[in-house]
């Protein structure tokens, strides 16, 4: 084999792995403003982050250890079988349901309400 073939296999196999590789890659993370958040959204997303992130997409319909919460208000029921409203919302966020923790203890009531401020902008 001459030194230009093996030369050009290299170069198409590292093109082929890029290629493989961006396509796994997450979309770069949108800025607040981009969002187009108000302040009570922005802080209910930081609380998101902070606190519910690990375990649920915003963005994507990607399942993580819980469901995803893109759309979460354009749904008439939420995973739970409940209707979705602030107030079932409020609960399951306040309380917990299954597998998820209850955050009453860590989040003051105006917190849990900023999270679902921005939990209706998904």
């Amino acid at each position: 084999m001459t030194k230009k073939l093996a030369f050009l296999l290299m170069m198409m196999a590292f093109a082929v792995f890029a290629l493989l590789v961006a396509c796994d890659m997450p979309e770069p993370r949108k800025t607040d403003a981009q969002l187009g958040l108000t302040p009570a959204q922005a802080i209910g997303r930081h609380i998101f982050d902070a606190k519910c992130g690990l375990c649920h997409a915003a963005y994507s319909g990607r399942e993580y250890k819980g469901p995803s919460l893109q759309g979460i208000f354009k749904k008439r029921y939420l995973h739970t079988g409940a209707p979705a409203n602030d107030d079932r919302v409020r609960d399951i966020v306040s309380y917990g349901h299954d597998k998820m923790p209850g955050f009453s203890r860590s989040l003051t009531e105006q917190q849990i309400d900023e999270v679902i401020i921005y939990l209706h902008t998904l």
